[in-house]
């Protein structure tokens, strides 16, 4: 199968983390993982672009030492070493009092999903919860301004302004880089925003229907299977 485009080869690449690089039981890919690590011994830095937090998204950073930046909680926390902070950019305290209220008028666990601890721009509830109901219980609430959205491991309340697409757009230009040298790879529907971002990309095999229809490429493998082939097609596109 073809990889990439003719005559392009990606000079950053933002990289899913749950489903993605990881199972669904949320086991790491070995083989994904040193498949990252490729791309960046050949100069290609990867951005982890990620519903998780902030202290999960910075230990895999760290311990596969990556040079791009993160993108945590949908676009709501980003970093890299060369900022002088985390841009935060959004308050989670609504989003928590949103889940806090819910389960007052409908059946819910307002404590959500055990990483919650260290959100720090939106809350999570579990994913089997009752997403229709709770969309329309927000609708007629003081959190109407609020989204929910599922994906494979929560289902995320949030402000309707945070997406990777927006977080990625924000490092983008902080890293002085440009969309058209970008690949993503991804699986749920918080990774279309960045699909409509990125110059191509991948959905992982057992990705949501949405994402299979809007990706450049759907990967025979699934999660992290598909990395070491595409990782090797990107090399190979580069020589």
């Amino acid at each position: 199968m073809e990889w990439l485009p003719k005559n392009w080869s990606p000079k950053f690449v933002a990289v899913d983390i749950d489903g993605t690089i990881t199972d669904s039981k949320k086991q790491l890919n070995t083989q994904a993982l040193e498949s990252l690590k490729r791309l960046e011994d050949n100069g290609i830095p990867v951005v982890l672009a990620t519903g998780n937090v902030r202290a999960i998204t910075y230990g895999l950073w760290r311990f596969l030492k990556l040079t791009g930046p993160i993108c945590c909680e949908n676009g709501g926390v980003l970093w890299h070493p060369s900022f002088e902070k985390p841009i935060l950019q959004a308050n989670g305290d609504e989003a928590k009092q949103a889940a806090q209220w819910l389960s007052t008028v409908m059946e819910l666990d307002p404590e959500g999903i055990e990483s919650n601890q260290w959100r720090e721009s939106e809350w999570c509830l579990n994913p089997n919860e009752n997403l229709e109901l709770i969309r329309k219980n927000l609708t007629n609430s003081d959190w109407s301004h609020l989204i929910a959205l599922r994906t494979g491991f929560a289902i995320h309340l949030m402000e309707p302004h945070l997406s990777k697409g927006n977080g990625l757009e924000i490092l983008v230009n902080r890293m002085g880089w440009s969309f058209d040298d970008m690949l993503c790879v991804g699986d749920a529907p918080n990774d279309l925003s960045m699909f409509e971002k990125a110059r191509w990309s991948v959905a992982v095999k057992g990705a949501f229907d949405s994402v299979l229809q809007a990706a450049d490429v759907c990967s025979p493998h699934p999660h992290g299977d598909t990395f070491a082939p595409l990782v090797e097609a990107i090399l190979q596109a580069r020589q």
